[in-house]
């Protein structure tokens, strides 16, 4: 199955300036770029010799930038620090046109932040600031009560689960039903061991490890995959599942039992950092916008293609995404053709 163009036109532009709320661990991803030629003579580690440094939003806060690029107005609730990361992704959400209004200050946290060193091309080191601990009753109530006032004014809702502190069971508990209950699609990209916290979201989106591990069995080939959909499905009581699966691309397990699979339309791969924050992005975007479950599929496929084919997070627009499918278009005539 292909999306038209026409049909992809129209959907960019229901999809434009359309409120989603992304609940979760929002994150600074920095860079720190460089080159290496020798050892260190005070440890065996390499010296990097610092040419550039970068920021970018990473966890909830890549999931509002995917949503911005492709022209839905995202919602950012989370947590930040007060420091002098805090101050960095702030201006990087304000570059990108994302508003602070509903992100919650703990000055007792600091703001979750990933440092990679980076040297010809290889990640060196990783260097990570967190507070994994669940965030404070005043600080949690005060963010669900903002989630739940927004709720009548948004067209989904997307929980970005990193583990660091943001989704718990008393969040999920008081927004998960009242969303169900005006019919707002929920999506929840889960990267930590809530599974049964997720009953009732319209979708999760794990990758392969994430959902063979909630379950306890590895994927190996299509038969485990199949089974572990399903008791991934019973385990959740989530409506769908969607398996994202690297380069084997992503298998969508419907509410109806019916399973389908979709290849991947990465066509280079340089970095696979944040493809699932597209994936639940673009897949909600659509979604959210009138797409069916398959469309939506086929598309944030297509936006993890562009994706990967850049360094560090990332987003991928409507143009590259529409390049994207008129190249699977034209390589389909093709064959067909021979």
């Amino acid at each position: 199955m292909i999306v038209s163009l026409r049909k992809l036109e129209d959907l960019f532009e229901r999809l434009a300036g359309l409120p989603i709320a992304v609940v979760g661990d929002v994150m600074l991803d920095r860079y720190i770029w460089g080159d290496t030629e020798r050892i260190s003579p005070e440890a065996p580690v390499p010296v990097v010799y610092v040419q550039g440094e970068s920021a970018r939003l990473g966890g909830a806060a890549n999931v509002a930038w995917n949503l911005k690029a492709v022209g839905a107005k995202p919602l950012l609730f989370g947590v930040i620090g007060n420091d002098m990361f805090a101050e960095q992704f702030l201006r990087l959400l304000r570059e990108h046109g994302i508003a602070p209004d509903f992100l919650a200050i703990d000055p007792h946290r600091p703001t979750t932040t990933k440092t990679r060193i980076i040297a010809r091309g290889q990640q060196m080191l990783r260097i990570d600031r967190e507070d994994v601990a669940d965030v404070g009753a005043d600080t949690l109530d005060r963010l669900t009560e903002q989630i739940l006032s927004a709720l009548d004014d948004v067209a989904g809702v997307i929980i970005s689960d990193y583990g660091k502190g943001v989704i718990n069971e008393a969040l999920l508990r008081r927004i998960v039903p009242e969303a169900s209950r005006r019919k707002i699609f929920v999506a929840v990209d889960p990267k930590e061991n809530h599974f049964p916290l997720y009953r009732g979201v319209s979708v999760i989106t794990p990758n392969t490890r994430e959902a063979g591990g909630a379950v306890g069995m590895k994927i190996k080939d299509e038969a485990s995959l199949l089974e572990v959909g399903r008791r991934l499905k019973k385990l959740t009581g989530a409506k769908n599942v969607l398996i994202t699966r690297g380069p084997e691309g992503m298998s969508l397990f419907y509410s109806n039992g019916r399973v389908r699979h979709f290849p991947t339309m990465a066509r280079q791969v340089y970095d696979v950092t944040g493809a699932g924050d597209t994936v639940v992005g673009v897949f909600t975007a659509v979604v959210a916008a009138g797409g069916t479950l398959s469309e939506a599929a086929i598309i944030s496929s297509h936006a993890a293609g562009v994706v990967v084919g850049k360094v560090g997070t990332a987003v991928a627009t409507p143009e590259e995404i529409t390049e994207s499918i008129k190249i699977e278009i034209e390589r389909k005539r093709g064959a067909e053709s021979v």
